[in-house]
């Protein structure tokens, strides 16, 4: 009879060891998906920064127009053609 009742209350007791023992097993594999999780970038985050990077420019852009444009409203005559901006620094393509 004794160990009907140890057979039956074993589950019970257990249900947390089994628990702890599965967590205990499953951690490694956690920690090496969120390291390369955290090593790799999504299709969407690649996608955000670069779109992130071109409203940079573009609001860089747009403020070197607007000062060539008061640089030649009060001296027209050293006003050139406007060139652009070049993200790179590099000479204008001709």
């Amino acid at each position: 009879m004794r160990k009907f009742v140890v057979a039956a209350l074993l589950p019970f007791l257990s249900g947390g060891c089994l628990s702890t023992v599965g967590s205990v097993v499953t951690a490694p594999v956690k920690v090496a998906s969120k390291a390369v999780d955290w090593t790799t970038t999504s299709q969407s985050e690649a996608d955000r920064n670069y779109g992130k990077k071109m409203r940079k420019q573009e609001e860089r852009a747009g403020r070197e127009r607007r000062a060539w444009e008061r640089a030649c409203k009060k001296d027209p005559a050293n006003c050139g053609p406007y060139d652009g901006y070049r993200a790179g620094g590099g000479q204008p393509d001709r």
